[in-house]
């Protein structure tokens, strides 16, 4: 499946798109009517990224922004830091 996170193994989830008509109780109307339900997906968002192997090197995947985001991976670095050199 082309739509699923590499790490995580998460894919699109599905559910409804509702469109209600109305206005709230709360704000002094007669309610909100349900007039259509459609389906849908939910799709994750997917990053192409550079992460590092646990067991050494480098690799391209297909990884979720929650994976990004949580630490579940590392992304690689393509090249060491710049650095002052120190004179002494």
């Amino acid at each position: 499946m082309t739509l699923m996170c590499d790490v995580c193994k998460r894919t699109a989830g599905r559910g409804n798109s509702k469109v209600e008509r109305g206005k709230a109780k709360y704000l002094g109307g007669n309610g909100r009517k349900t007039t259509g339900i459609t389906k849908r997906h939910y799709f994750i968002n997917l990053q192409t990224v550079h992460i590092e192997k646990p067991e050494g090197g480098a690799m391209t995947s297909r990884v979720c922004t929650k994976c990004i985001r949580s630490g579940a991976v590392r992304k690689s670095v393509k090249r060491k830091p710049f650095t002052l050199a120190v004179n002494n």
